[in-house]
Parts: C-alpha cells; sequence; structure tokens
C-alpha cells in the first residue's frame, strides 16, 4: 500500500487530499482522468511539510504504524510518538530539514522586522513567533517527537480551515462586484444609469433562468450522471457500482475531488463560461458548497473522505431517495447588509488613509524642495 493510499485511512489525509485540491473542470472525459499532480496548500511552510511527508514515507514502520493508527489517537498525538522508531538515516534527515526551516523563517523574520522597524513601526513580536507554532523552535537543531506533533495538529488545523477561507474570499469577491457595479452607476447619466440598471436585471434573470438542480448526493442527482455522463439506464441504478466507476483511482473512497466531479453536470445546468450572465467564480463556489453539503450529510467519521460503506449507507436514507429542492447561489446572497455596510466603510477609511499619505508625502516633497532652494541661495 501507497503512502497516498495509507493517508486515506488516517486524519492524516487531510493534509494530503488538500496538497492535491484543484478545481475540476467543467467538461470531464473519463477516458482521460489522471491523478492530480501535487498543489500548492497556500501554507507559507509548504514546502516543509511535503518534504517532511516524503522522508516518513521511507520508514516502513512508520508507515505501518500510520496505517493501523485511528483518527482519534493522531489528534491525541500517539502517532508522533512513534518517530523515536524510525531509522537513524530517516531521523538525520528530518534534522536537516528542520534546521534548514528554522533557517528559513529566521530569514523572513529578520526581514520583516528591518521593514517594520525602518518605517518606525512597532514589532509585532509575539505574531512573528505565531509563524513558528509548526515546530519547536526552542530546539532548532533535530527533529523531536514534538515537532511532528506540532506540524501534524498545525497542517490539519490550517487546513481544515481552508473552505472557511474560501468563504470569506468568495463573500468579500461578491461585495467587490456590487460595490464597484454601483460606484460606476455614479459615474453615469440619468439615461445611462437606467440602460444599466435593466442591462444587470436582465442578466440576473437570465441566468436565474435555468434547468432544475438536483439536490446533491441524492439518487436522482446520481442518476442523471449514471445516465448521462456513464451512458447506464438509470432503471439499473447500483449505488455500490456507481461509488466503483467514480472512484477514480480505486482506493475505495471518495475524496474531495472525486465528490465534486460527480456534480459537474449539475454545474453545467446553472453556468456557462460563454455566457456573460454566468459568473464562473460562483461557479467554483456553489461547487463547494455541494461538496460541503454532501461531506456532512455522508461523511460520519470526518475524515474527509467518503468511504463505500458510509457511501452506501447514505443511499437507504430519506434524504437520498427524497431530499429537499437545492437553492443555488442566486437564492442565497452572500452577505448581509450590515457585512456590506462595513465593507464598504473599510474602504472609505482605506480611502482616506492613503489619500492622507498622499497628502503627507506631497507636504515633505513640498518641503525637502523648499530646503534645496534655500540651500542653493
Amino acid at each position: 500500500m501507497s503512502w497516498r493510499q495509507i493517508f486515506h485511512t488516517s486524519c492524516l489525509v487531510l493534509l494530503v487530499q488538500l496538497l492535491c485540491l484543484e478545481a475540476v473542470p467543467i467538461s470531464l472525459d473519463k477516458t482521460k482522468v489522471n491523478q492530480p499532480e501535487d498543489k500548492d496548500t497556500g501554507l507559507h511552510y509548504d514546502r516543509y511539510l511535503r518534504e517532511v511527508i516524503d522522508f516518513l514515507e521511507k520508514d516502513q514502520h512508520f508507515r505501518e504504524k500510520l496505517h493501523n493508527t485511528d483518527m482519534e489517537d493522531i489528534k491525541m498525538g500517539k502517532l508522533a510518538k512513534e518517530l523515536d522508531f524510525v531509522s537513524h538515516h530517516v531521523r538525520t534527515q528530518l534534522d536537516e530539514l528542520k534546521r534548514q526551516e528554522v533557517s528559513r523563517l529566521r530569514t523572513l523574520i529578520k526581514a520583516k522586522q528591518d521593514i517594520e522597524g525602518g518605517n518606525d513601526m512597532a514589532v509585532d513580536h509575539q505574531a512573528l513567533l505565531k509563524q513558528f507554532e509548526y515546530l519547536n523552535h526552542m530546539n532548532p537543531h533535530t527533529f523531536e517527537v514534538v515537532d511532528l506533533d506540532r506540524l501534524i495538529k498545525s497542517a490539519t488545523n490550517d487546513l481544515e480551515n481552508y473552505d472557511k477561507e474560501r468563504h470569506e474570499e468568495f463573500k468579500k469577491y461578491e461585495m467587490t462586484k456590487d460595490h464597484e457595479r454601483r460606484e460606476h452607476l455614479k459615474t453615469l447619466d440619468d439615461g445611462g444609469r437606467k440602460k444599466e440598471e435593466e442591462h444587470y436585471e436582465e442578466m440576473k434573470k437570465k441566468h436565474a433562468d435555468h434547468p432544475k438542480v438536483n439536490h446533491p448526493g441524492s439518487q436522482n442527482q446520481f442518476k442523471e450522471v449514471w445516465e448521462e455522463a456513464d451512458g447506464l439506464d438509470p432503471e439499473d441504478f447500483d449505488p455500490k457500482t456507481f461509488f466503483k466507476l467514480h472512484d477514480s483511482n480505486g482506493d475505495g473512497f471518495f475524496d474531495e475531488q472525486e465528490l465534486e466531479a460527480l456534480f459537474t453536470k449539475e454545474l453545467e445546468k446553472i453556468y456557462d463560461p460563454t455566457n456573460e450572465e454566468d459568473d464562473m467564480v460562483e461557479m467554483e463556489e456553489e461547487r463547494l458548497r455541494m461538496r460541503e453539503h454532501v461531506m456532512s450529510e455522508v461523511d460520519t467519521n470526518k475524515d474527509r473522505l467518503v468511504s463505500l460503506e458510509e457511501f452506501l449507507i447514505a443511499t437507504k436514507k430519506k434524504e437520498f431517495l427524497e431530499p429537499d429542492s437545492w437553492e443555488t447561489l442566486e437564492q442565497n446572497q452572500a452577505y448581509t447588509d450590515e457585512e456590506m455596510r462595513e465593507f464598504e466603510e473599510h474602504l472609505t477609511q482605506q480611502e482616506e488613509d492613503l489619500n492622507q499619505k498622499a497628502s503627507d508625502l506631497q507636504k515633505q516633497r513640498d518641503e525637502l524642495e523648499r530646503q534645496q532652494e534655500q540651500h542653493n541661495q
């Protein structure tokens, strides 16, 4: 069993699955599905995380313990203690990795201190030290059990917040888009403003005019994939066969990418990249909402994977057989009026701060020119 497959049986799968996160294309050719290439997690210690995983993969004892350790024991730090039993060669390589990482962070922090200190700004040392949370900086020379424990907990926590951060980014995107539209209207005369508003309402109506969207993870939704993507008779729908057909890497689990791929047909009903009224950023948010909903209903052990057993149990529930209607994004505003007000106040404050800085710089320039003129007299 490979390292990637072993991770599927434990909490640490989160690290690997999100290392491989990538948006699923709208059109999916099943005959050309390959294993995804690793993608940067966005963590500032991404490279260090990957290299530690690669070295631990080489130790047979650690692989075996990982395979036999359940999620709760991993969270309690029991897996990290197995580091004491890995080979000397691997430990030596991990020691060198840690020394390099500590050196890298020290360089980055020193550069930040120089920049902030040079601008007469107070340096937030506590915030800087938080960047060391994923390793024990009190011992910069050797990779110990506490380092693996911190790395597991930090990466798990950071990556579990990935979806939350994506939702916040989308909310900001939507507020920015609406703010810019309203600011543009202010620059137009009455006729231009009326024309622009009519066009905006027309685009909203066109976008909302789409076929019925099946509830994600329902029997109707999967049957449609079975018929249209798999080319099979919907009357012959079999959950176990369906699972095996769409478990593209054959590891016995639906990971987040494999699950999101199942929503492609539903998303195609709502979004077309050639249509002016359809926003592809919104499409990816809709995909995320669908995946989160199904995971919350089906992933009972919360390991961010759907096993065949979990899937088959879910197909017997009322929510699968008789689901409620699914409300798409246009039926759910991404932000409240209060959030929009606070957002615009923040933008106004930013603009005022920039104008003040520009004014201060101009005064400094004028003063320097005045002093230069006095010096030349």
